[in-house]
């Protein structure tokens, strides 16, 4: 019996950036659902501020090279990977010197929210999935943790729902409390149109402040399964995955929560493949 690939992205992961709620989660999910006899792969952006030396960091020649097109303009994909030798876990870095060279993560030294991060998030989420395809590797689920990853959904379902390798997939989106105090460029919907996305797929996103909660909807409306993974979320959050009536995954605690995880994207592939009969 073919093993359930799922393709992990998230904004942050420990050890390679400070502990939190989204990073330890990101860290130890994969492991855990690995050890239930699932194939996992796992991708977050090289920030600058990731020690490489440390890390243990290199580039994987033979999958990078290659341009995306962000804002009308050309940017070369950098593939590196290092391990955490006690997981015997890879993880893979979408890397860039435009975007992803300064020595930051989300925020400038005076905590300012860095005016191309719509950019930035529009070239991770593309590049994890061209690397997904140069590896031969068909995931049948994603699971997206943190807001940096929630355009991942519109392209799986908008942009490569044709492409053999996601064609089948099951995009999953993790809402955290992590947030961010301002907002993305008011051009993003804009920049999105240039890989070919019309306003009707870009609702919500056009003519108005796009801030924490309006991305984490926006991610919720491509997405097949909604997580509540914080117990904090704000009420508005709250609200709209209670609402929804797509499956659903309530808080639970993140020591103890892998079977559920593991259930739900079983639950999910199972619903989709009754639906296709």
């Amino acid at each position: 019996m073919k093993k359930t690939r799922v393709l992990y992205v998230s904004q942050e992961i420990t050890p390679f950036l400070p502990k939190n709620e989204l990073s330890e989660v990101a860290r130890n999910l994969p492991q855990g659902i690995h050890e239930k006899g699932k194939e996992i792969r796992v991708f977050m952006p090289k920030y600058g501020s990731i020690n490489e030396r440390r890390h243990q960091l290199h580039e994987v020649i033979r999958l990078s090279g290659m341009n995306l097109v962000v804002n009308d303009t050309d940017h070369p994909l950098i593939i590196k990977v290092a391990s955490i030798p006690t997981a015997r876990m890879q993880v893979y870095f979408i890397d860039n010197e435009d975007y992803f060279q300064r020595k930051a993560v989300l925020t400038d030294k005076e905590g300012e929210f860095f005016k191309d991060n719509d950019e930035r998030s529009i070239f991770f989420c593309r590049g994890v999935l061209e690397t997904v395809k140069k590896l031969g590797w068909a995931p049948d689920v994603i699971h997206c943790h943190g807001w940096f990853t929630s355009l991942m959904p519109l392209y799986l379902k908008k942009f490569y729902n044709d492409d053999p390798h996601f064609a089948d997939a099951k995009v999953v989106f993790s809402a955290y409390s992590r947030d961010f105090d301002g907002t993305l460029d008011e051009r993003v919907a804009e920049k999105l149109k240039f890989d070919g996305f019309e306003d009707a797929d870009l609702e919500g996103l056009a003519g108005g402040k796009v801030d924490f909660e309006t991305l984490t909807k926006f991610a919720f409306r491509y997405a097949d399964g909604l997580i509540e993974a914080s117990d904090d979320l704000p009420e508005s959050i709250q609200s709209e995955i209670k609402n929804s009536s797509k499956p659903k995954l309530t808080y639970c605690d993140p020591s103890n929560c892998v079977k559920n995880y593991s259930e739900f994207y079983d639950d999910i592939l199972e619903d989709s493949s009754i639906l296709a009969e």
